[in-house]
C-alpha cells in the first residue's frame, strides 16, 4: 500500500517542484491527498464495475425466467444497492487504513495478527450484525423481495425503500417508515412477486336477480380486459367466482380476476366502480 501511494504521489511532487510549489505542500498533505485520490478513483471504477456486473447478470438470467419488466427493473436496483452499500464499506475500510498506516504512522501489523483475539473478544457483541449480514445475503440471493415489492413484514405492509446490508426498510399507506433487522424475518408476504389476483366480495340483496346480477359482472370484465388502458394489467378478467355466504335478506358473492402484479387494486376498484353504476341503471339492489 505505502509503495503504491509513493508511486501515485510521485508524479505530483515533480509537478510542484517544476512550479516551485513544494513549499505549500509538504510530505504529509500530498500522502493525505494521494490517498484520498486513490479512495475516490477506487470508489468510481468500483462503482461502474459493480454496475456493469449486476446487469450483465440480471439480463442473463432473465432469459431462462418469465420476468416482467418491472421485476427486471425491482431485481436490478435491489443488487446495485446492496453491493454498491459494501463496496462503500470497503473502500472507506481502505481509506481508514491508509490514513492510519501512512500519515498516523501507527503499525497495523499487530492489529491482523491479533485479529484472531481480537474476534473472540467482540464475537458474542457482533453475533446479530452477522446474522442481519446474512439474512440480508439469502433474502437477496432468493429474489424473496425487491425494492419496490409491497410486502406484509412482522404485521407491517408497505412498499420496499430500501434492502440494506443490515435491515430493510419499507413505508406503509400512511407515509410511516418502519425499520427491520434482516435477522428478525421469519415469514413475509410479498403481494406484488410474478401476479395478482383482484379479489373481492358484493352482497346483494336476496330479491336481487342473481342471474342478471352475474352476466353483468362477467360482461364487464371481459370489457374491461379489452381496453387499451387495461389490456396490460389483466390476465384473466374479472368475473364471477362462486357465492359465498347466504343468510335472510341477502346473498354475498365473489368476484376474482388474475392481474400483473401490484395492479391487483386497480383493477379491482375499477370494477367496483363500473359494477356500482351498472347495478344502478339495471335496478340491481345491493345488501344494506
Amino acid at each position: 500500500m505505502a509503495q503504491q501511494i509513493k508511486d501515485f504521489t510521485s508524479p505530483l511532487q515533480s509537478f510542484l517542484e517544476r512550479y516551485h510549489l513544494q513549499h505549500i505542500f509538504n510530505d504529509t498533505v500530498l500522502t493525505v491527498l494521494g490517498i484520498s485520490i486513490t479512495a475516490v478513483i477506487l470508489y468510481i471504477l468500483g462503482r461502474w464495475l459493480l454496475r456493469q456486473l449486476v446487469n450483465h447478470a440480471i439480463y442473463s438470467t432473465a432469459k431462462y425466467h418469465d420476468w416482467r419488466k418491472s421485476d427486471i427493473k425491482k431485481r436490478e436496483t435491489t443488487l446495485k444497492a446492496l453491493f454498491m452499500n459494501i463496496w462503500r464499506i470497503c473502500v472507506l475500510a481502505y481509506f481508514i487504513g491508509a490514513m492510519l498506516s501512512q500519515v498516523f504512522h501507527i503499525d497495523l501489523a499487530p492489529l491482523f495478527a491479533s485479529a484472531s483475539v481480537l474476534g473472540v473478544a467482540i464475537g458474542f457483541g457482533t453475533q446479530s450484525l452477522i446474522k442481519d449480514f446474512l439474512s440480508g445475503v439469502f433474502i437477496v440471493a432468493e429474489n424473496q423481495y425487491r425494492v419496490g415489492d409491497i410486502i406484509e413484514l412482522n404485521n407491517a405492509t408497505g412498499t420496499v425503500e430500501r434492502i440494506g446490508i443490515r435491515s430493510t426498510i419499507i413505508r406503509d399507506n400512511t407515509g410511516a417508515v418502519h425499520y427491520f433487522p434482516n435477522g428478525t424475518v421469519a415469514h413475509v408476504v410479498n403481494k406484488t412477486m410474478g401476479y395478482g389476483m383482484a379479489r373481492f366480495s358484493l352482497k346483494l340483496a336476496a330479491e336481487s336477480d342473481m342471474n342478471a346480477a352475474i352476466a353483468i359482472i362477467n360482461q364487464l370484465g371481459e370489457a374491461l380486459a379489452k381496453e387499451p388502458d387495461w389490456h396490460n394489467k389483466i390476465i384473466t378478467p374479472p368475473a364471477f367466482a362462486y357465492i359465498d355466504n347466504i343468510d335472510s335478506d341477502s346473498v354475498e358473492i365473489v368476484i376474482t380476476g388474475k392481474t400483473q402484479a401490484a395492479d391487483q387494486w386497480a383493477v379491482a376498484a375499477e370494477m367496483r366502480r363500473r359494477i356500482l353504476k351498472a347495478f344502478q341503471e339495471e335496478k340491481i339492489t345491493l345488501a344494506s
